[in-house]
């Protein structure tokens, strides 16, 4: 599981408002679907560019000088998750398994589908930059 990819894009981006205006003319939302430039959850301090990949995780994509960064975070359901699982249960055998059962199924979804879902848009990312 890598969970975060760096594209060097050949391209000095100024900000992360360019990148938004490229995905914006190039970007198939058919086939990629839709994404949303903004804080991914209300905790976040910056605004990224915001692309749907599981149920609790998603892609943001942001600029770094030539580059172009990709990466799995939280999405706000999935940091609610992770916020109830980091809650004590001492004392709470049963509890504390099930949290461990669903810390299991969240980092399997995490180094899974999430990270498909990674890869695919790095793919195509490259495709649209020219990148091989």
């Amino acid at each position: 599981m890598i969970g975060r990819q760096v594209i060097k894009s050949g391209r000095k981006w100024e900000s992360k408002e360019e990148l938004l205006e490229f995905m914006e003319e190039h970007w198939n939302k058919e086939e990629y679907g839709d994404f949303f430039f903004g804080k991914p959850t209300l905790g976040s301090v910056a605004e990224y560019i915001c692309l749907p990949a599981t149920r609790r995780f998603m892609v943001i994509v942001y600029p770094k000088k030539e580059k172009v960064v990709l990466t799995v975070c939280d999405a706000p359901e999935g940091l609610q998750s992770r916020l109830v699982q980091s809650i004590p249960h001492q004392g709470r055998i049963i509890t504390s398994a099930i949290t461990l059962a669903e810390l299991g199924s969240y980092e399997k979804e995490r180094k899974g589908p999430a990270e498909e879902v990674l890869q695919g848009y790095t793919a195509y990312m490259k495709e649209l930059l020219g990148v091989k």
